[in-house]
């Protein structure tokens, strides 16, 4: 992945005067994960399926 940035961020929404949400797909695995800013914290989360698995990109075919 030379030349690449390992995380990219696929969708936000909110901002201004409350939290804003982000999902982040790591770019070597696929793997997505939720990401919420409000005021001075920050978490990170990864997403799941409904099987209880991270949720992986369509793209990357695993």
């Amino acid at each position: 992945m030379k030349g690449e940035e390992r995380f990219e961020i696929v969708y936000k929404e909110g901002g201004a005067l409350s939290s804003i949400r982000k999902i982040i797909r790591d770019n070597e695995t696929g793997v997505q994960y939720l990401m919420v800013e409000c005021g001075y914290g920050v978490s990170i989360t990864p997403l799941l399926d409904k099987d209880g698995k991270p949720a992986v990109d369509a793209r990357y075919g695993f």
